[in-house]
C-alpha cells in the first residue's frame, strides 16, 4: 500500500507532469466561470425560461429565429459595431503614440504614465456617473460653458448627434492608459542597439518608429488589439449610467439590449440567452479572424 502510494506521488510530481498541477486552478476557474456558463446560456436559449425560474418549455431554435427578425437586435449590433470601430483604433493609436514618447524611464515620463493610467483604476460606472453629472443640462459644468458661447443650454446626452461620440470619448479616456502601459513594456523590450545602429545610419525618430518600433511591437499590438476588441463588444456599464441606451435607442448596445430583455418586463431569460450566444459567436469569429491575419503578418516579418 505504501509502495503504491509512493509510486503514485512520484508519478504525480514528475518534472514532466508537475506543470499541470500549477495550471489546474486556472483551468478549474475557466471551466466553472466561462465554459459552463456558456453551455448553460446555450441551453437556456433553447427554452422560454423567465427570471422567476418557472418550469421552462423547450422551444428549440425559435428564440434565435425571433432575434433575426427583431429590429432592435440589428440596431443594437449596428451601435455596437460603430462603438468598436471608433474606440478600438483611436484608443490603440493614441496609446501607441504616447507609449513611444514616454517609454524612456525619466521622472517626467513616469509621472505622465501614472497620470494617464489613473482612470484605468477607477470604476467604469463611477466614471460614467461623473461624466453624466458634468454633461447634465441642469447642473453640468460643460453645458454651462458651452452656453456662454452659443447662448443656449444643450442636453448633450439626449441628443442623437452627440450621445454616441460622447460615450466613445469617455471609453477612450478611461481605457487607453492600460493599452499604453502594455505598449511601453513592449517597446522597452526592444534592444537599444537597434536604435543606436539606426541613429548612426542617420535615421530620425520617425523612421525608427516605422522601421524598428512597429515591426518589433506587432506581437504586443496583436495582444492589445484582441483584448480591446473583446472588451469593446461587451460595453455596457458606461452606456447604462449615461444614456440608458437613448436617445431613441441610438446608443443601445448588444449587451444592454440583452440585459433589458432578460431583466425587464417580461423577463425573457431564454430570449436574452439566445442573443448572448449570438454575440459570443460574433466576437469569437472576429477575434479568430484578426488573430490569424495578425499572426500571419508577424510570421512574415520574423
Amino acid at each position: 500500500m505504501i509502495a503504491a502510494k509512493s509510486s503514485f506521488l512520484k508519478k504525480a510530481f514528475d518534472k514532466d507532469r508537475v506543470g499541470y498541477l500549477f495550471i489546474l486552478p486556472s483551468c478549474l476557474i475557466i471551466l466553472v466561470f466561462s465554459i459552463l456558463p456558456l453551455l448553460a446560456s446555450f441551453i437556456i436559449g433553447l427554452t422560454d425560461l423567465d427570471i422567476f425560474l418557472a418550469t421552462p418549455n423547450f422551444v428549440g431554435l425559435s428564440n434565435f429565429q425571433r432575434s433575426f427578425a427583431d429590429a432592435r437586435v440589428w440596431n443594437a449590433f449596428a451601435n455596437t459595431f460603430s462603438y468598436v470601430l471608433l474606440t478600438v483604433p483611436i484608443q490603440l493609436i493614441i496609446a501607441l503614440v504616447l507609449a513611444y514618447w514616454l517609454y524612456r524611464p525619466t521622472w517626467f515620463n513616469k509621472m505622465c504614465r501614472s497620470v494617464f493610467y489613473a482612470p484605468v483604476l477607477c470604476s467604469f460606472t463611477a466614471i460614467g456617473i461623473m461624466f453624466n453629472l458634468l454633461l447634465n443640462s441642469t447642473v453640468g459644468y460643460i453645458p454651462y460653458v458651452i452656453s456662454l458661447f452659443t447662448g443656449r443650454v444643450d442636453a448633450l446626452l439626449s441628443d442623437v448627434r452627440y450621445a454616441m461620440p460622447i460615450i466613445v470619448f469617455i471609453s477612450i479616456w478611461k481605457s487607453f492608459g492600460k493599452t499604453m502601459i502594455i505598449l511601453v513594456a513592449g517597446i522597452s523590450d526592444i534592444p537599444a542597439t537597434l536604435y543606436e545602429a539606426s541613429a548612426i545610419d542617420g535615421a530620425n525618430r520617425t523612421r525608427q518608429f516605422f522601421h524598428i518600433t512597429l515591426p518589433n511591437l506587432l506581437p504586443t499590438i496583436n495582444f492589445t488589439l484582441l483584448t480591446s476588441l473583446i472588451g469593446a463588444f461587451q460595453v455596457f456599464d458606461v452606456v447604462y449610467v449615461t444614456t440608458g441606451g437613448g436617445p431613441l435607442n441610438s446608443t443601445e448596445t448588444m449587451v444592454q439590449y440583452i440585459y433589458y430583455r432578460g431583466f425587464s418586463m417580461p423577463y425573457e431569460l431564454g430570449y436574452a440567452s439566445s442573443m448572448a450566444v449570438e454575440l459570443f459567436f460574433v466576437i469569437a469569429v472576429l477575434v479568430l479572424a484578426f488573430k490569424c491575419i495578425l499572426e500571419r503578418k508577424i510570421k512574415n516579418i520574423y
